[in-house]
Parts: structure tokens; sequence; C-alpha cells
């Protein structure tokens, strides 16, 4: 799980364009993800254990809670409180879901007395980081898994069906709101070379300071079962402690 230094992400290529539909069948290793999580149960088992705080998982694009059930079963497992977003099935309708999500935190956050840590995962990475710009105060930290941080859906495998100008739209108003309220809360961003969903480019954040990026072996419909990639969750929710 090579950690990046400012260096490396410099010298990463910029995202022109969403990835081909024709390496999609790349994705189609997910099918050992299983096994990959059988054969690293020690490893599992041996992440430090959490203090209870609070942990909000939000799925990506037109998946519900169920997908990343077992990630939050594993935190649950490793002594976090860990929760669903409460949102369903993400529809990708960010003016409704981000303040939906907003109240969920909020809400979370009363109960607890408690910052929460937000992990979204690929569309769901987008609404964590817009919660955390929204309400900065109530998240301690950010986690992204496969999300296009560049700019949502301009750099996905679905871009081919946006007109040029309203892509170009999309990617102004992003790059605006990073520039304008960046977010302040430690980030990890989690990226894999094998996405073949999200051009993985557009995972790279060029904006955060101190945004800590890691590179895993996985694609991107595997990254919620990925060893790996729990490992990092959990190793980052429990530096807050």
């Amino acid at each position: 799980m090579p950690i990046l230094t400012p260096e490396d992400v410099a010298n990463l290529p910029h995202p022109n364009r969403g990835p081909r539909r024709q390496g999609l069948w790349i994705e189609a290793q997910s099918a050992v993800q299983p096994l990959r999580l059988g054969l690293a149960t020690r490893r599992l088992a041996a992440a430090p254990k959490g203090s209870g705080r609070p942990v909000m998982d939000i799925p990506g694009w037109r998946t519900g809670e169920a997908s990343m059930a077992p990630l939050r079963t594993y935190l649950r497992r490793r002594g976090h409180h860990a929760v669903g977003w409460g949102g369903g099935v993400n529809s990708g309708d960010l003016p409704r879901d981000v303040p939906l999500t907003v109240e969920a935190v909020r809400t979370l956050a009363d109960h607890t007395g408690d910052r929460v840590a937000l992990v979204g995962w690929s569309l769901g990475g987008v609404i964590a980081r817009e919660v955390a710009r929204t309400v900065p105060d109530l998240v301690r930290r950010v986690i992204t898994m496969g999300s296009p941080i560049a700019g949502p859906p301009a750099y996905t495998v679905f871009s081919g069906r946006m007109a040029e100008a309203t892509m170009q739209q999309l990617l102004d108003r992003q790059r605006a709101r990073e520039e304008q309220r960046p977010l302040t809360m430690p980030v990890t961003t989690i990226f894999t070379r094998k996405d073949r969903i999200v051009a993985w480019p557009a995972c790279v954040d060029r904006h955060t300071k101190g945004v800590e990026h890691v590179e895993v072996d996985s694609t991107h419909f595997s990254l919620g079962i990925d060893p790996d990639v729990w490992l990092v969750v959990a190793e980052r929710l429990v530096a807050d402690d």
C-alpha cells in the first residue's frame, strides 16, 4: 500500500477524460476479493482498536448501505461506532443528498458528543467532502475511496453522455468550491490505477493541504471489500484518538 509523497503526487498525470468502456472487464477481478479477505484475517485482526468514536460511511452512486456493510461490520468489531448514512440508495442527487447527510452527521454528533469521521466510496466520497466543507466543526476526518475529486461526473465511465459545455461547467464549479472553501481536517484519498469506473487521476486531491494519498491494488467495485483498504481506514481512524 504505497503512501505517496508530495513529489509523487506532483508527478501524477492530470485527468483528461473518463475511462473507456472497453476496459470494464478489469472490474471482473472483484470476484477474487472475498478470497483475499479470507487470507488477510490475521492482518485485519491486528489492526489497532478504536475507542468508540463515531464513523459514518456513504455508498457510491446507485448503491445502498448494504454495499458498505462489510467494512462497517469490520470497523464495529475493531471498536468504532460505525453507522451508515441513512440515505438508502445513493441516487446521485447531490443538492438533495448533501443537506440530508449534513443533518445525519449533526444528529450523530449530537448523540455521541463527538465529531464524526466520514468514509465515502466513489460518489459517496464526493458527498463526504461536501458535508465536511459545510460543517467542518462536526467532521474530524474524511477518507475517500475511488472518488472523482477533480469533478464528478466528468471523469467517470459515464461522462461520454455529457455535453462538453455541461462538463466544463461542472468542472469550473467544483474547482471554485475547492479553492474558496478548502477542507481543513485530515483527509486520506485511496485510489487504484485499475479503476475502470472513475479515471484514477481524477481521484488525486490537488487542493487539500496535507492530504494523504494511498494507492491500493484493487478495482473500483472491490474497494469496499479490499483488505488493504480496510486496514488503511482502520489505521487512519485511530490516529484521531
